[in-house]
Formats: C-alpha cells, sequence, structure tokens
C-alpha cells in the first residue's frame, strides 16, 4: 500500500511513521504538515491510503476528502470523537482516535487491505455529509495544483453553467465542478435566494430590482452587476422585501 500521512503536527507524524514500520507492505510515499500538501500530494501521488487528521489550519480533513478524494481510501486520525460520524458518512475506513496503540492501528490496516478490492460511492457519499452539516461558511474550489478558499459571505452570486457554477466574489470569477442545485441545498438560505434557474444571489448584495420588460425583472447588486430575474425568483424578491 502506498501511503500518506497528513497532521500538522511533527509529532503525530513520527508515531503514525513508528507504527507503519513493521508493515512491509506500506510504503510512505509523502508526509504532509497541512490541508493544501494534502489535496496536492493525493492528486500527485494517488496514494492508496491517506491516514489523515481532522483539525488542521487552512483545510480540515474532510474539505482535503472533498478536494482530493473519489480514489483513495482514508483512515481518519484526531484526538476528537465528536467527528466520528461524519467520518463514517464518507465512508472512512477507519477512526483512530489519539493517542492510539499500534494494535489499534494494526487493525485499522486491515480493514484497509480488506476494502482494496471494492470502491464505495465515496462521491455521492461526501455530497450527502457535506449537506449534514450545511449551511456552508466557505466553498472550496480546486484550480489544478492551487486551491481557493471563499467565505460564503463574500460570494456576490452563483451562476450554472453546464455542468459548472461560476461563484462571483469580490470582483473574481471562479468555476466549480457542482450542480447548482445542489450548492443551494448547502448554502444559508437565509442569505442566498434562487432568483432565477440559473442563478443564486446573495440577498445583501442586492442593491435594486429594475423593470427590464413587460414581464422580466433584474437584480442590480452594490457592485453594479446584473442579474435576471425569473418570475417565480421575482415573487421570493417580493416575499423578502416586504
Amino acid at each position: 500500500m502506498r501511503v500518506i500521512i497528513v497532521d500538522d503536527e511533527e509529532l503525530a507524524r513520527g508515531v503514525v511513521r513508528e507504527y507503519l514500520a513493521p508493515h512491509a507492505d506500506v510504503e510512505i510515499v509523502a508526509e504532509c504538515a497541512n490541508g493544501f500538501e494534502a489535496v496536492k500530494a493525493i492528486a500527485e501521488l494517488e496514494p492508496d491510503l491517506v491516514l489523515l487528521d481532522i483539525q488542521m489550519p487552512k483545510l480540515d480533513g474532510f474539505e482535503v476528502v472533498e478536494l482530493a478524494g473519489r480514489k483513495a481510501r482514508y483512515i481518519f486520525v484526531t484526538a476528537y470523537d465528536q467527528y466520528a460520524l461524519k467520518a463514517f458518512e464518507i465512508h472512512a475506513i477507519d477512526y483512530l482516535l489519539k493517542p492510539f496503540s499500534q494494535k489499534r492501528l494494526d487493525e485499522a490496516l486491515a480493514h484497509a487491505r480488506s476494502s482494496m478490492g471494492s470502491q464505495p460511492g465515496l462521491a455521492a457519499a461526501i455530497s450527502e455529509a457535506v449537506q449534514r452539516t450545511k449551511p456552508l461558511e466557505r466553498v472550496l474550489i480546486r484550480d489544478g495544483a492551487k486551491v481557493h478558499v471563499i467565505a460564503a459571505d463574500k460570494i456576490d452570486f452563483i451562476e450554472a453553467q453546464d455542468d459548472y457554477v461560476s461563484i462571483s466574489a469580490e470582483g473574481k470569477s471562479w468555476l466549480k465542478t457542482q450542480r447548482l442545485s445542489e450548492l443551494e441545498n448547502q448554502l444559508d438560505p437565509q442569505a442566498f435566494l434562487r432568483i432565477h434557474r440559473s442563478y443564486i444571489v446573495n440577498v445583501e448584495r442586492i442593491s435594486r430590482i429594475e423593470q427590464a420588460g413587460k414581464d422580466s425583472h433584474i437584480a442590480i447588486l452594490k457592485d453594479g452587476a446584473r442579474v435576471p430575474i425569473s418570475r417565480t425568483g421575482y415573487q421570493k424578491v417580493r416575499n423578502l422585501i416586504q
């Protein structure tokens, strides 16, 4: 098994490294001290297994799985037991609670070996787990080797573009592979409104509503952006501002 160790504490990585040493079939291909390094390493090295801390600076373990996930198997390694349910919702192989013993890690590796022949529906499971923890406080966007982290309250509007969404925030736009309806379900419904089949808008960014035609309207945002409003969307906006 090709393994990556991810933990922001050097001592914790050292313990995992020591416990893995007796396993002749394990090759440690990388060690990462934060989530950004982990996403990059997982994409480039395509490990079989990732031993992944949860609470880390910049990106937490679940965000690493969201960005890099799909192929590798994950064993979460953490000092906090409150994340166990979510870990298994995304089909983690095991959940090691620090401090753990050599025997406990050996058991987790045995689980990993037995699971190598089957590929769980990780993508769907991740999506489901993310939705259960809504609303999102930030949106993660993978751009090659880069990861953009956008605070949800900085988003101006979101536009559907085929299999992508275009997220506009602070004068910039990013493409993310996700359906608009899925992202809508993850955002705070008190802050974001679906005003058109192709658009979600941050309510706080709306400056005014203008009539564009006999039966059509446009939302003018505070930065001057113009977002079309459907008939159904117009009723939502009217109900909101009344």
